[in-house]
This record gives C-alpha cells, structure tokens and sequence, in this order.
C-alpha cells in the first residue's frame, strides 16, 4: 500500500453525510477519494472486487451495517468509523479500525482520524502480497515466504495448513506459525494444488495432513478446520483420490 495518497471510499445511507466526507477528503492533500456509496450492500461487493486503502464507514444503515458489512470482508482496509451515537465504540475497537467519528464530523477532528489511517498505512509492509511468497514449481518441495524482510524457506510436507488474519496469512508448520503478509488468493497460486486444497475462505490445507473429515470439518493432527459450503465437493473430490 501506498501512503503517499491513501485511495478512499465512503460508505453512508445519508447522501448529505456522503458529501460532508467527500468534501473532507477533497481537502486533505494525502487522501483521494474513488468513490462513495449509500447501499451498503454494492458497497460490500465493490471492495471484494476494487480494494481500497481507506474507508469512512457509518455503522447505522439499512440492510447491512457498518460492522456487519466489515465482517463480509476478508481482507478490509484500513477503516473510520462514523455514527451518529457513541454507543458503538465497544465493537468499533473489537474490529480493529483506525479511528471512531461521532457526527455531525468536524474537518479538525476528520484530519486527525485521516493521520492515523495515514500513520497505519506507512506501518504496513511495503512489498505486495503477491511478492511476499515465492513461486513453486508442481514439483518443487519448498519454497520461500518473506518474514519481517527475510526470505525464509517452507518445506511444503512441513505445512499443516494455512489461514487467513486480515491483510496477513498464518503458515502453520509443525514447529512453527509464519506470519506473511499475503493474501490466500497468492497462496493458492504459488502452492502447488497436487499438494494443498482450499476448504474455506479463510483455511488451506495440504492434503497429506488431513486425516479425517468429520461434521463439515477436516481435522488436521487434532485441529478441526470447517469446510465451507462452497469448497466441500472439491475436497471430497481431492480426498476421493486416495
């Protein structure tokens, strides 16, 4: 990410509250807004699609609120929260966003909120996720994952399995737990599918690991890890192979 010019979306019901953000970000020189939203629904199926770097997010909205909405995504950006009622900053601070504006939002405390989303995004790793792990030949028996700026090398028979954290994955070995920044789209490609299967949004699996599949759930040395509707003919499909 970059932190030169945070790329921005405003999310709102309220097309007047809308305006009042855009017209904040227009004169905060660091930010630049590419787009706004009153359906929070399109919302959520923008970002799954067009990530951004920041996003101003009412939580009060039809349909879909704003924390609903944020547990939809699987990799959010960095957000602020915006409400008309204080009573939402308990759940605010449960999913970890940047800052908490109460309306009506004054331009001194929004630049305030955009400096820490600023300050968060130049904290963040620089490289993207697609460098961050190396690419594996279909019969190559390792490969390297970047940790806190080294190269570190993976034996894939070592992988347990693979999850998702935010805009992090967890490597899980029999030693150790990596922690890359990546995405699990980036593991699928550069993992060699002979060996791992994706069984739910936030879960990989090497197949060799697996050694039961009981209630929707593979269980990987003791860890039952859920299947999800959506993955559950493939992994019977991979596991029918044996």
């Amino acid at each position: 990410m970059s932190a030169a010019s945070l790329r921005c979306l405003v999310v709102d019901d309220d097309p007047l509250s809308v305006q009042v953000v855009l017209n904040c970000i227009a004169n905060t020189p660091f930010l630049t807004a590419v787009g706004s939203f009153t359906n929070p629904v399109e919302a959520a199926e923008s970002l799954r699609t067009n990530p951004v770097d920041l996003l101003f997010l009412d939580v009060e909205m039809p349909l879909l609120s704003g924390i609903e909405l944020l547990r939809t995504l699987q990799h959010p950006p960095l957000v602020v929260l915006i409400t008309s009622s204080k009573d939402y900053a308990v759940q605010a601070f449960e999913q970890a966003v940047v800052d908490y504006l109460v309306k009506p939002v004054s331009y001194p405390r929004f630049l305030q909120a955009a400096q820490k989303a600023l300050d968060a995004a130049e904290r963040q790793p620089n490289a993207s996720s697609a460098d961050t792990i190396q690419t594996a030949g279909a019969d190559a028996e390792f490969t390297f994952v970047k940790v806190d700026n080294k190269l570190v090398r993976v034996a894939f028979d070592e992988v347990r399995y693979v999850e998702a954290l935010g805009d992090y994955v967890h490597i899980v070995t029999g030693q150790s737990k990596l922690i890359v920044y990546s995405t699990m789209k980036a593991v699928e490609e550069k993992f060699p599918s002979a060996r791992f299967v994706r069984v739910h949004r936030s879960f990989i699996v090497n197949i060799n690991r697996i050694q039961a599949l009981e209630d929707n759930s593979v269980v990987v040395e003791g860890k039952f890890i859920p299947v999800g509707q959506t993955y559950l003919r493939d992994v019977l499909q991979r596991l029918n192979k044996f």
